[in-house]
C-alpha cells in the first residue's frame, strides 16, 4: 500500500519540525545555554526521529536532502533566543512538544506507508518518528526521559499512527484521515498535560 501524498503533508511535516526544534530550544532556554546550545538542541530534536525512521524503512534522509528542515530548525533557535523570556515560560515546552508529536506520528506513518511498510511497522514508524527526538532532547539536556514518566506521551503518537492507519485501511480520503489523525493524537496528550493523565505503573507481585 502506498498512498499519494498531499500537496499540504510537507507543510504539515515542516510545522510538526518547527514546533519540535522549538521544544528543543526551550529545553535549552531552561538551562541557560548558549546561541550555539540552541541551536544544537533544536537541530537534534526537530530531525531526530525522522532521521531514524527514515533510516529503518530505506529512504534518504529527509534533512540532509532538504535544506528547508535545517533551515528551519535554526530559525526556530534564533527566534527563541531573540525573544523575551516571559513569552515561553510555563507549559510552552509541553505544548509545543504535544503539536510536534500528533504533527510528526501521522507524518511518519504516511511516509513509512508510502515506501511501502505494512500497516502495523508503518504505525511504529510514526511513534519512533513522534518520540526519538524529545527523548534525545531530555537525554542532553540531562532531564528524565519521557518514556521514565508514566503520564500519556508514546501513547498519544501510538494513537495518532494506529488511527490514521486503520483510516487509510479503510478508505478514508488521506487527505482527511492525516488531520483527523493529528487532532486525536493532540487531543490526548493535550489532556494528559491538563488533567494529569498517566498510565498505571508496575507495583510487582505483593
Amino acid at each position: 500500500m502506498s498512498p499519494l501524498i498531499p500537496a499540504f503533508i510537507p507543510w504539515f511535516d515542516l510545522a510538526g519540525l518547527a514546533v519540535f526544534a522549538a521544544s528543543g530550544a526551550l529545553a535549552a532556554a531552561r538551562h541557560r545555554q548558549t546561541l550555539v546550545t540552541f541551536a544544537f538542541f533544536a537541530l537534534v530534536t526537530g530531525v531526530g526521529g525522522g532521521t531514524v525512521r527514515d533510516l529503518l524503512i530505506g529512504a534518504p534522509v529527509f534533512w540532509v536532502h532538504d535544506t528547508r528542515a535545517a533551515a528551519v530548525c535554526l530559525a526556530v533557535a534564533l527566534l527563541i533566543w531573540a525573544t523575551p523570556e516571559r513569552w515561553w515560560r510555563g507549559a510552552a515546552l509541553d505544548w509545543f512538544d504535544a503539536v510536534g508529536l500528533a504533527a510528526y506520528a501521522v507524518y511518519g506513518t504516511a511516509k513509512a506507508l508510502r515506501y511501502g511498510i505494512p500497516p502495523v511497522p508503518a504505525a511504529v514508524m510514526g511513534v519512533v518518528a513522534a518520540c526519538v527526538g524529545g527523548i534525545i532532547r531530555d537525554v542532553l539536556a540531562g532531564e528524565p526521559s519521557i518514556l521514565m514518566r508514566p503520564e500519556l506521551y508514546v501513547t498519544a503518537a501510538a494513537l495518532a499512527s494506529s488511527l490514521h492507519v486503520g483510516m487509510v485501511l479503510a478508505g478514508v480520503p488521506f487527505g482527511v484521515a492525516a488531520p483527523v489523525a493529528a487532532i486525536a493524537g493532540f487531543a490526548l496528550r493535550a489532556a494528559a498535560i491538563r488533567w494529569h493523565l498517566a498510565l498505571p505503573t508496575y507495583r510487582g507481585r505483593s
